[in-house]
Order: C-alpha cells, then structure tokens, then sequence
C-alpha cells in the first residue's frame, strides 16, 4: 500500500539518533531545523495516505452493506415468489441472493483488511507525531546547550585574551603621557603668571616672606654653632666703658684675659685688641 510505504521511508528519519546527526553538522542548530523540516512534511504525506486509506476502507465498508442489503433484498423477493407459487422464479430470486451474499463477503474480507490496516496507519501516525514532538523538545534543549557552550567558550577565548598585557601596556603609556601633559600644563601655568604678574611686587612679595637673605641667615646660624660668630658692636662698646671706669685691678684682669684666651672664646689676644681699638674709634667719632 502506498501509506505503508510513506511509512518505510519515514523509518530511517524516526529510528535515527539525532545525536549522532548533530556531531556530523557544521552547525547543529541548522541540522536539528531541517530534520524537523523533513520529518514535518513527511508527517503531512503520511497524513493524506491515511486518509486515502480511511477513505477506502470506508467505501469498501460501504460496498459491504450494499452487497448485504442487496443479498436480503432478493431474498425477500424470492420469498414473494414462493407466496406466490411460482417456484422458478424464487429459485432465481435466491440464486441472485447468492450471488451478492459472496460479493458482500468478499468486501467484508476487504473491509476488515483495510480496517486493520488503517489502525495501524493511525498508531503510526501517532507514533511519528509523539517523535516529532520529541525533536522539537530535544532541539530545544540541544539550542540551549549548544548556547551555553558558546558562551563558555567566548568566556574561555575572554580569560585567554586577558594573559596578553598589551591592553595593560597600553593603559601605562596612556597614564604616562597623561602625566606628561599634567606636567607641561603646570609648568606653563606657572610661566604665564611669572610672565603676566608684576616683577617688583613679587620681589617685594618675597622679601616679606623671607625669601631673601635665606642663605646668610643659614651662615649666620653655622657660625654661632661653630663658635665663630663676632659679639655685636653694642656689647663691645658697655664692656671698654666698664673697663675705663673700673680701677686698675680691672684693667689687669682686662690684660690678664687678653694675654689668655677665654677658653670659651675661641677669637685671639690680637683680634680682641683689635676689636676694642676699633670700637674706640668709633664712639670718638659719635662723640
């Protein structure tokens, strides 16, 4: 029968691993699509042959009865006929009776043939949707874990590309010219205002601030530290006017430490001469 042989051809598609098609495509989402695609329309055929099939085993259900009710037909006759009297007449009438009874027989065989063999076209029907929907659910699925292994994949090739430090070396050079250009703006923010501001008031400026005389006040502290810094002049000129004014006695205390240096001074007999001559001097002067 021509269903029963959609049907075998249908055999290789419903037997068949899905599974085993898939590692075989290039792409399996691809695959799965057109085994569905293919599956899809033999079940269309598959459907028309049942039909067909159903369509014959009605007409020959169909045929049956006729013959039936045609064999009870002349049956009925050939019982007018025996009311009747006339013998040949029924003997006729139940010869055509016999005729129909195995026709009728002959379709009811036919009948119940094709009968079983629409049930079981129908099963198979049955059977080819249920897989049909079986590759629908399993190509779900299948999607889904081809996605999620896609996925890991570019997480993989990702986790792969972050050992290349070329992208780091890229942000160091960037936050090095960064830098660079941070450098170059304050230097020239600061030469604009040296440039544009007024010079004598930024000195006078300074001044105040004692930025200048810096370095002598540093000398000045290294020589105290050292021992080595001069006795203010004012100091030098109450010390001679004691010394005048002081008797004898002193004045050879005077000598007596001129000629032996303080030992917590470290400036000579000479230099202290010296200094008293010239502080001398200089109250004649004012004087």
């Amino acid at each position: 029968m021509e269903a029963m042989g959609i049907f075998s051809r249908l055999g290789t598609l419903i037997k068949s691993n899905i599974n085993d098609l898939i590692t075989k495509a290039e792409d399996p989402e691809k695959m799965l699509t057109q085994v569905l695609l293919e599956m899809q329309q033999q079940l269309v055929e598959a459907k028309k042959a049942v039909a067909i099939a159903i369509a014959d085993e009605k007409k020959l259900q169909k045929q049956y009865t006729s013959e039936t009710d045609k064999a009870k037909e002349w049956e009925r006759k050939a019982m007018v006929a025996v009311r009747a009297g006339d013998d040949n007449l029924a003997r006729q009438a139940l010869g055509r009776k016999q005729e129909h009874e195995t026709i009728a027989g002959q379709f009811q065989q036919q009948w119940i043939s094709q009968k079983q063999a629409v049930e079981k076209l129908k099963d198979a029907l049955r059977l080819l949707n249920n897989k049909i929907e079986e590759a629908k659910r399993k190509k779900n699925i299948l999607i889904a874990r081809k996605k999620r292994a896609e996925a890991q994949q570019q997480i993989a090739n990702t986790m792969q590309g972050l050992g290349d430090t070329s992208a780091f070396d890229t942000f160091d050079r960037m936050a090095e010219r960064i830098q660079l250009m941070e450098a170059e703006a304050e230097a020239g923010a600061e030469l604009a205002g040296e440039l544009s501001g007024d010079t004598l008031e930024s000195k006078f400026l300074q001044l105040e601030q004692g930025g200048v005389g810096s370095e002598d006040d540093a000398l000045s502290e290294l020589k105290a530290k050292m021992g080595m810094l001069e006795a203010p002049k004012g100091e030098s000129a109450k010390q001679l006017s004691a010394g005048a004014g002081g008797g004898k006695d002193e004045h050879k205390s005077d000598s007596k430490s001129t000629s032996a240096p303080d030992s917590g001074s470290s400036l000579t007999a000479e230099d202290l001469k010296e200094l008293e001559d010239l502080d001398l001097s200089e109250l004649d002067k004012k004087s």
